[in-house]
Protein backbone atom coordinates (compact mmCIF):
# COMPACT_ATOMS: atom_id res chain seq x y z
CA UNK A 1 0.00 0.00 0.00
CA UNK A 2 3.23 2.30 0.54
CA UNK A 3 4.42 1.67 -3.18
CA UNK A 4 0.64 2.23 -4.27
CA UNK A 5 0.64 5.56 -2.27
CA UNK A 6 3.77 6.55 -3.41
CA UNK A 7 2.98 6.38 -7.25
CA UNK A 8 0.08 7.94 -6.83
CA UNK A 9 1.63 10.69 -5.22
CA UNK A 10 3.73 11.08 -8.09
CA UNK A 11 1.47 11.22 -10.25
CA UNK A 12 -0.76 13.72 -8.58
CA UNK A 13 2.55 16.10 -8.21
CA UNK A 14 3.35 15.68 -11.72
CA UNK A 15 -0.36 16.40 -13.08
CA UNK A 16 -0.71 19.54 -10.54
CA UNK A 17 3.08 21.09 -11.13
CA UNK A 18 2.14 20.94 -15.43
CA UNK A 19 -1.31 22.33 -14.60
CA UNK A 20 0.84 25.86 -13.22
CA UNK A 21 3.69 25.30 -15.61
CA UNK A 22 1.47 25.48 -19.04
CA UNK A 23 2.41 27.92 -21.64
CA UNK A 24 0.80 30.04 -23.89
CA UNK A 25 -2.33 28.95 -26.20
CA UNK A 26 -1.90 29.47 -29.77
CA UNK A 27 -5.70 28.58 -30.81
CA UNK A 28 -5.50 26.90 -34.54
CA UNK A 29 -7.67 28.26 -37.07
CA UNK A 30 -10.81 29.50 -37.16
CA UNK A 31 -9.09 31.12 -34.42
CA UNK A 32 -11.70 32.35 -31.35
CA UNK A 33 -10.50 35.02 -28.42
CA UNK A 34 -12.12 33.65 -25.48
CA UNK A 35 -12.73 36.53 -22.93
CA UNK A 36 -12.97 36.08 -19.07
CA UNK A 37 -16.34 34.31 -18.32
CA UNK A 38 -17.15 33.48 -21.99
CA UNK A 39 -17.83 30.47 -23.75
CA UNK A 40 -17.60 31.69 -27.56
CA UNK A 41 -18.62 29.27 -30.36
CA UNK A 42 -16.39 27.68 -32.49
CA UNK A 43 -16.69 26.22 -36.34
CA UNK A 44 -16.20 22.53 -37.06
CA UNK A 45 -13.53 23.81 -39.29
CA UNK A 46 -12.52 22.24 -42.41
CA UNK A 47 -10.13 19.31 -43.55
CA UNK A 48 -6.97 19.00 -44.16
CA UNK A 49 -6.61 21.12 -41.03
CA UNK A 50 -3.57 22.99 -40.71
CA UNK A 51 -3.44 23.38 -36.45
CA UNK A 52 -0.76 25.11 -34.37
CA UNK A 53 -0.25 23.11 -30.95
CA UNK A 54 0.65 24.18 -27.71
CA UNK A 55 4.12 23.84 -28.46
CA UNK A 56 4.44 26.37 -32.06
CA UNK A 57 4.39 22.99 -34.01
CA UNK A 58 2.23 23.19 -37.00
CA UNK A 59 -0.11 19.50 -37.32
CA UNK A 60 -2.03 18.60 -40.17
CA UNK A 61 -4.67 16.46 -40.05
CA UNK A 62 -6.33 14.91 -43.53
CA UNK A 63 -9.61 14.22 -41.59
CA UNK A 64 -10.97 14.55 -38.26
CA UNK A 65 -8.94 12.21 -36.17
CA UNK A 66 -10.51 8.89 -35.57
CA UNK A 67 -8.06 7.00 -34.01
CA UNK A 68 -6.90 8.34 -30.58
CA UNK A 69 -4.11 7.44 -28.50
CA UNK A 70 -4.52 9.45 -25.27
CA UNK A 71 -1.06 10.14 -23.18
CA UNK A 72 -3.34 11.61 -20.13
CA UNK A 73 -6.05 11.24 -17.94
CA UNK A 74 -7.02 14.73 -18.40
CA UNK A 75 -7.00 14.53 -22.46
CA UNK A 76 -8.53 10.71 -21.95
CA UNK A 77 -11.54 12.51 -20.06
CA UNK A 78 -12.02 15.73 -22.22
CA UNK A 79 -12.05 13.32 -25.49
CA UNK A 80 -15.24 11.53 -23.66
CA UNK A 81 -16.80 14.30 -22.16
CA UNK A 82 -17.08 15.23 -26.10
CA UNK A 83 -18.66 12.28 -27.56
CA UNK A 84 -15.51 10.98 -29.15
CA UNK A 85 -14.89 8.48 -26.82
CA UNK A 86 -15.30 5.58 -29.83
CA UNK A 87 -12.29 7.13 -31.73
CA UNK A 88 -10.14 6.44 -28.51
CA UNK A 89 -7.98 3.52 -29.34
CA UNK A 90 -5.30 3.98 -26.74
CA UNK A 91 -5.34 5.41 -23.24
CA UNK A 92 -2.88 5.99 -20.16
CA UNK A 93 -2.73 3.20 -17.64
CA UNK A 94 -3.78 6.13 -15.53
CA UNK A 95 -7.33 7.25 -17.58
CA UNK A 96 -9.80 5.00 -15.21
CA UNK A 97 -12.86 7.75 -15.68
CA UNK A 98 -14.97 7.18 -17.14
CA UNK A 99 -15.39 3.49 -16.88
CA UNK A 100 -15.68 3.21 -20.69
CA UNK A 101 -11.97 3.51 -20.64
CA UNK A 102 -11.62 0.15 -19.47
CA UNK A 103 -12.27 -1.27 -23.29
CA UNK A 104 -9.61 0.79 -24.47
CA UNK A 105 -5.98 -0.66 -25.48
CA UNK A 106 -3.63 0.39 -22.15
CA UNK A 107 -0.77 1.16 -23.57
CA UNK A 108 1.25 1.74 -20.43
CA UNK A 109 2.32 3.56 -17.66
CA UNK A 110 3.32 7.44 -19.09
CA UNK A 111 6.43 8.63 -16.67
CA UNK A 112 8.80 6.51 -17.84
CA UNK A 113 9.81 5.41 -21.51
CA UNK A 114 6.75 5.30 -23.61
CA UNK A 115 6.20 1.73 -25.12
CA UNK A 116 5.43 2.89 -28.54
CA UNK A 117 5.83 -0.78 -29.99
CA UNK A 118 2.26 -1.05 -28.19
CA UNK A 119 1.06 2.37 -29.53
CA UNK A 120 2.21 2.11 -33.66
CA UNK A 121 0.33 -1.34 -33.11
CA UNK A 122 -3.07 0.58 -32.94
CA UNK A 123 -2.29 2.65 -36.28
CA UNK A 124 -3.07 6.15 -34.58
CA UNK A 125 -3.84 9.22 -36.72
CA UNK A 126 -3.06 11.28 -33.85
CA UNK A 127 -1.67 10.80 -30.22
CA UNK A 128 -3.17 13.27 -27.72
CA UNK A 129 -0.24 14.34 -25.41
CA UNK A 130 -0.35 16.74 -22.54
CA UNK A 131 1.42 19.44 -20.14
CA UNK A 132 2.64 16.01 -18.73
CA UNK A 133 4.49 14.81 -21.74
CA UNK A 134 8.05 15.38 -22.05
CA UNK A 135 9.29 16.17 -25.82
CA UNK A 136 11.39 13.20 -25.93
CA UNK A 137 8.27 10.86 -25.70
CA UNK A 138 7.04 13.45 -28.70
CA UNK A 139 9.83 13.00 -30.62
CA UNK A 140 10.27 9.19 -30.38
CA UNK A 141 6.40 8.78 -32.00
CA UNK A 142 6.93 11.58 -34.41
CA UNK A 143 10.23 9.26 -35.52
CA UNK A 144 7.40 6.56 -36.29
CA UNK A 145 5.68 9.20 -38.31
CA UNK A 146 2.81 9.23 -35.38
CA UNK A 147 1.43 12.41 -35.92
CA UNK A 148 1.31 14.03 -32.53
CA UNK A 149 -0.45 17.22 -30.90
CA UNK A 150 0.62 18.85 -27.83
CA UNK A 151 -1.98 19.77 -25.56
CA UNK A 152 -0.95 22.29 -23.04
CA UNK A 153 -3.21 22.05 -19.34
CA UNK A 154 -5.14 25.12 -18.84
CA UNK A 155 -4.38 27.67 -15.94
CA UNK A 156 -8.05 28.73 -15.81
CA UNK A 157 -11.37 28.34 -16.71
CA UNK A 158 -10.75 29.78 -19.88
CA UNK A 159 -8.29 28.14 -20.70
CA UNK A 160 -10.36 25.08 -20.51
CA UNK A 161 -12.58 26.56 -22.63
CA UNK A 162 -10.16 26.91 -25.15
CA UNK A 163 -8.75 22.93 -25.27
CA UNK A 164 -12.37 21.92 -25.27
CA UNK A 165 -12.52 24.29 -28.66
CA UNK A 166 -9.26 22.66 -29.89
CA UNK A 167 -10.14 19.26 -29.47
CA UNK A 168 -13.39 19.82 -30.77
CA UNK A 169 -11.38 20.95 -33.92
CA UNK A 170 -8.77 17.98 -33.95
CA UNK A 171 -12.15 15.51 -33.50
CA UNK A 172 -14.17 16.57 -35.92
CA UNK A 173 -17.09 17.41 -32.65
CA UNK A 174 -17.42 21.61 -33.37
CA UNK A 175 -20.72 21.54 -31.64
CA UNK A 176 -20.04 19.07 -29.29
CA UNK A 177 -17.22 21.70 -28.27
CA UNK A 178 -19.36 24.58 -28.25
CA UNK A 179 -22.19 22.78 -25.94
CA UNK A 180 -20.17 21.23 -23.52
CA UNK A 181 -18.12 24.59 -22.92
CA UNK A 182 -21.82 26.71 -22.61
CA UNK A 183 -22.87 23.61 -20.35
CA UNK A 184 -19.47 24.22 -17.95
CA UNK A 185 -19.85 28.40 -18.29
CA UNK A 186 -23.24 27.63 -17.40
CA UNK A 187 -22.78 26.05 -14.09
CA UNK A 188 -19.66 27.53 -13.21
CA UNK A 189 -22.19 31.08 -13.30
CA UNK A 190 -24.64 29.30 -11.15
CA UNK A 191 -21.58 28.59 -8.31
CA UNK A 192 -20.69 32.14 -8.36
CA UNK A 193 -24.11 33.72 -8.25
CA UNK A 194 -25.08 31.32 -5.07
CA UNK A 195 -21.94 32.90 -3.36
CA UNK A 196 -23.14 35.91 -4.15
CA UNK A 197 -22.88 38.65 -1.21
CA UNK A 198 -21.00 36.33 0.95
CA UNK A 199 -19.78 38.22 3.87
CA UNK A 200 -17.52 34.90 5.74
CA UNK A 201 -15.19 33.05 3.62
CA UNK A 202 -13.83 30.37 5.73
CA UNK A 203 -9.73 29.79 5.66
CA UNK A 204 -9.23 26.51 3.82
CA UNK A 205 -6.50 24.10 4.05
CA UNK A 206 -5.74 21.16 1.09
CA UNK A 207 -4.62 18.13 2.06
CA UNK A 208 -2.48 16.36 -0.56
CA UNK A 209 -0.30 14.26 1.06
CA UNK A 210 0.32 13.83 5.24
CA UNK A 211 2.74 11.01 4.96
CA UNK A 212 4.53 12.89 7.24
CA UNK A 213 1.36 14.46 9.25
CA UNK A 214 4.37 16.80 11.08
CA UNK A 215 4.68 18.72 7.37
CA UNK A 216 2.16 17.82 5.56
CA UNK A 217 2.31 18.81 1.42
CA UNK A 218 -0.53 21.24 0.55
CA UNK A 219 -0.77 23.90 -2.34
CA UNK A 220 0.31 27.40 -2.62
CA UNK A 221 -1.14 30.14 -4.64
CA UNK A 222 -1.49 30.49 -7.91
CA UNK A 223 -2.78 26.59 -8.97
CA UNK A 224 -5.97 25.47 -9.81
CA UNK A 225 -6.69 24.19 -6.23
CA UNK A 226 -5.92 28.13 -5.27
CA UNK A 227 -8.07 29.10 -7.57
CA UNK A 228 -10.92 26.59 -7.02
CA UNK A 229 -10.79 27.41 -3.37
CA UNK A 230 -10.98 31.29 -4.03
CA UNK A 231 -13.91 30.70 -6.43
CA UNK A 232 -15.38 28.43 -4.09
CA UNK A 233 -15.35 31.09 -1.28
CA UNK A 234 -12.87 30.11 0.36
CA UNK A 235 -9.49 31.16 1.46
CA UNK A 236 -6.07 29.37 0.72
CA UNK A 237 -4.89 28.71 4.41
CA UNK A 238 -1.70 28.56 2.26
CA UNK A 239 -1.62 31.12 -0.01
CA UNK A 240 1.84 32.56 1.45
CA UNK A 241 3.37 29.84 0.63
CA UNK A 242 7.18 30.47 -1.47
CA UNK A 243 5.93 28.05 -4.13
CA UNK A 244 3.14 26.43 -5.86
CA UNK A 245 3.59 22.87 -3.68
CA UNK A 246 5.02 22.55 -0.32
CA UNK A 247 5.30 21.17 2.86
CA UNK A 248 3.59 23.11 5.52
CA UNK A 249 4.76 22.56 9.04
CA UNK A 250 2.64 22.04 12.32
CA UNK A 251 3.89 25.17 13.92
CA UNK A 252 2.18 27.16 10.65
CA UNK A 253 -0.80 25.40 10.33
CA UNK A 254 -1.95 25.90 14.20
CA UNK A 255 -1.25 29.25 13.76
CA UNK A 256 -3.53 29.65 10.51
CA UNK A 257 -5.78 27.33 12.13
CA UNK A 258 -7.83 26.65 8.98
CA UNK A 259 -11.68 26.69 9.09
CA UNK A 260 -11.71 23.94 6.85
CA UNK A 261 -9.57 20.50 6.07
CA UNK A 262 -9.76 19.43 2.98
CA UNK A 263 -8.62 15.55 2.20
CA UNK A 264 -7.28 15.92 -1.13
CA UNK A 265 -5.46 12.60 -0.24
CA UNK A 266 -8.54 10.77 0.69
CA UNK A 267 -8.05 8.03 -2.25
CA UNK A 268 -5.35 6.77 -0.07
CA UNK A 269 -7.67 5.90 2.66
CA UNK A 270 -7.04 9.11 4.97
CA UNK A 271 -9.92 9.88 6.86
CA UNK A 272 -11.06 12.74 9.39
CA UNK A 273 -10.92 10.12 11.99
CA UNK A 274 -7.82 9.48 11.14
CA UNK A 275 -6.76 12.86 11.16
CA UNK A 276 -8.10 13.90 14.82
CA UNK A 277 -5.56 11.26 15.70
CA UNK A 278 -2.98 13.12 14.72
CA UNK A 279 -0.76 14.75 17.05
CA UNK A 280 -1.48 18.27 17.96
CA UNK A 281 -4.45 18.44 15.03
CA UNK A 282 -6.95 18.16 17.69
CA UNK A 283 -6.55 21.95 18.14
CA UNK A 284 -7.78 22.99 15.41
CA UNK A 285 -10.51 24.86 14.49
CA UNK A 286 -11.78 22.66 11.62
CA UNK A 287 -11.23 19.12 13.53
CA UNK A 288 -13.28 20.49 16.71
CA UNK A 289 -15.74 21.46 14.71
CA UNK A 290 -15.97 18.19 12.29
CA UNK A 291 -15.21 20.18 9.06
CA UNK A 292 -12.91 18.00 7.72
CA UNK A 293 -13.77 16.41 4.58
CA UNK A 294 -12.67 13.27 2.47
CA UNK A 295 -11.97 14.68 -1.31
CA UNK A 296 -11.95 13.16 -4.86
CA UNK A 297 -8.73 14.69 -5.74
CA UNK A 298 -8.57 13.27 -8.85
CA UNK A 299 -11.00 16.20 -9.86
CA UNK A 300 -8.91 19.25 -9.30
CA UNK A 301 -5.22 17.58 -10.16
CA UNK A 302 -6.69 15.90 -13.49
CA UNK A 303 -6.99 19.48 -15.65
CA UNK A 304 -10.09 18.71 -18.21
CA UNK A 305 -14.13 19.04 -17.60
CA UNK A 306 -14.13 17.51 -14.22
CA UNK A 307 -12.57 21.15 -12.69
CA UNK A 308 -16.03 22.09 -12.19
CA UNK A 309 -17.30 19.40 -10.62
CA UNK A 310 -14.67 20.02 -8.00
CA UNK A 311 -15.40 23.56 -8.22
CA UNK A 312 -19.02 22.83 -7.21
CA UNK A 313 -18.11 19.96 -4.95
CA UNK A 314 -16.10 22.60 -2.59
CA UNK A 315 -18.33 25.19 -2.81
CA UNK A 316 -21.12 23.51 -0.89
CA UNK A 317 -18.71 21.74 1.15
CA UNK A 318 -17.26 25.06 2.53
CA UNK A 319 -21.30 27.12 2.01
CA UNK A 320 -23.82 23.89 2.31
CA UNK A 321 -26.70 26.52 3.37
CA UNK A 322 -25.90 28.40 -0.19
CA UNK A 323 -27.38 25.29 -2.59
CA UNK A 324 -30.13 23.01 -2.03
CA UNK A 325 -29.85 19.41 -0.57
Amino acid sequence: MKLEKLIGSLLLFSLLLAACGAPAVDLPAPQVEVEEGAAPEVSAGSFPLLITDDMGREITLEAPAARIVSLAPSNTELLYALGAGSQVVGRDAYSDYPAETANTTDIGDTFGALNTEVIASLDPDLVLAAGITPPEQIASLEALGITVFWLGNPEDFEGLYENIYTVGLLTGRGQEANDLAANLQDRIAAVDDALTGLTETPSVFYELDASDPAAPWTSGAGTFIDLIINRAGGRNAAAGLQGDFAQFSIEELLVQNPDVIVLGDANYGVTPELVAQRAGWDALAAVQNSRVYPYDDNLISRPGPRLVDALEQLARLLHPDRFSP
